[in-house]
């Protein structure tokens, strides 16, 4: 047989071994009592500001209804804000981007293609 195919042989042979020997070696930390626990930090816990009841004060959809199917201006944005007792107020149109974080009081306008009030949310 031929030095470089023996050479070659070899190389694959060695390469196979390291692999091995890596995947066999990456386990993971376990705690300090070895109890085979990940030593992973437990998550944090999330608790909104504020109360359920005040959360839910936060935006009176309720109060806007009469608005949908209505045209939308800057006139009606601010009115329909102020109505709902929220904070702030976001218009969507189709096909804009918006962020996904929910805030309670926070009113979400949603527009169709010719400005007009399609749906009100909360968030």
């Amino acid at each position: 047989m031929k030095p470089r195919i023996i050479l070659a042989k070899l190389a694959a042979v060695g390469a196979c071994a390291m692999l091995l020997t890596a995947c066999a070696s990456s386990q993971m930390p376990i705690s300090p009592a070895n109890d085979d626990v990940d030593a992973a930090p437990p998550p944090p816990t999330v608790t909104p500001n504020g109360s359920n009841q005040e959360q839910a004060a936060a935006c009176d959809l309720e109060a806007i209804q009469y608005a949908i199917g209505e045209p939308f201006d800057e006139a009606m944005g601010s009115q329909l804000q102020s109505e709902s007792s929220t904070r702030q107020a976001r218009v969507l149109r189709p096909g804009e981007a918006a962020t996904m974080d929910h805030r309670p009081d926070r009113l979400n306008i949603h527009l169709d293609d010719q400005d007009v009030i399609e749906e009100l949310r909360c968030g």
